[in-house]
């Protein structure tokens, strides 16, 4: 059995305390070593659970020789500094999404962990879930005759009103926190090659960031993609492809707990079916994938510079 990975964390955000840190503790191919808060209190709280060291400030962290990758769930204004930071400590990277919000950046730090060996990948979990894998297949297989049309929805109640999420300055916005779950979904299901034809951004009231928006793109081939997310509605996380024949839909599409049972609806004229799927974990599966990257020198993920390109259109066609 390989050894497995040495892995802390540069921050103590609720979804490294909730989600990443026990999934880190419970995987095979993965350990926690150490975790980075600037309030060491806060850091000895959220290691002890796992035998971690507790450790004041990021830059201690990545002087560290016990830690061989680091994951970085910090507000997304930070993640182009750190991110940079834990690649020049020599560090492979697993950084919550998005991995900065400047398509040049992203660029500037894919091409240094590829100059430097080192693995740089984007927490974007839901690509590892195999309901996905079992959707492409069957347009693949025809089951839906052409496919037309790719609808995908991602939104959610409102936050605190001190949310970090709201503050323009800490890189906030439904764009970038909910926004790039319908993007990735239209790369991951439709393949690269997508252009943005159009893109809206609306700030609620008062509110300093975009809370809700809609973008519509298309593929070389003419199928189109019609994406909405906001922070500020009622749940909404799901995506629909439709086809010359039926419809696929996929509720729960995006953050599926891991006892849930992934159901795949498909309505042709023939009639309705569904596809029980077996429970998976993708937090796991997310770090897992990570893991074997490091272990076996995986080359860059090509879906992280295009995300990152779409996204930058999709602001830019909206005005921002």
């Amino acid at each position: 059995m390989s050894t497995p990975l040495r892995l802390g964390t540069l921050g103590c955000a609720e979804i490294a305390r909730r989600r990443m840190l026990p999934a880190m503790a419970a995987g095979a191919g993965t350990e926690v070593r150490a975790v980075a808060s600037r309030d060491l209190a806060t850091a000895e709280a959220t290691a002890a659970p796992y035998g971690a060291t507790a450790v004041r400030g990021y830059a201690e962290l990545l002087e560290r020789e016990d830690v061989d990758a680091v994951y970085v769930p910090l507000p997304a204004a930070l993640h182009a500094e750190w991110v940079e930071r834990a690649l020049l400590a020599g560090k492979h990277v697993l950084a919550e999404k998005p991995l900065t919000t400047e398509l040049a950046r992203t660029e500037e730090l894919v091409a240094l962990a590829a100059e430097r060996g080192l693995v740089l990948r984007e927490n974007v979990m839901f690509v590892h879930h195999s309901q996905h894998t079992q959707v492409c297949e069957l347009v693949r297989d025809g089951v839906i005759g052409q496919p037309h049309i790719l609808q995908a929805t991602f939104t959610v109640p409102a936050f605190a009103e001190d949310d970090i999420r709201l503050r323009a300055d800490l890189g906030g916005g439904a764009l970038w926190d909910v926004g790039i779950y319908p993007v990735r979904a239209a790369l991951h299901l439709l393949g690269e090659g997508l252009e943005v034809v159009g893109a809206h951004l609306a700030n609620g009231p008062g509110r300093e960031v975009d809370t809700a928006g809609a973008a519509l793109l298309r593929t070389p081939e003419g199928v189109s993609a019609q994406l909405t997310f906001g922070m500020d509605h009622a749940y909404r996380n799901r995506y629909e492809f439709h086809g010359s024949r039926g419809t696929i839909t996929v509720d729960r599409a995006f953050t599926p707990p891991a006892d849930h049972v992934p159901v795949v609806r498909i309505e042709t004229r023939d009639g309705v079916t569904e596809r029980r799927l077996a429970p998976e974990d993708q937090v796991a599966a997310t770090l897992a994938a990570f893991a074997r990257a490091v272990r076996e020198q995986e080359p860059a993920d090509p879906s992280v510079r295009a995300q990152a390109a779409l996204l930058d259109a999709v602001r830019r066609s909206a005005g921002r």
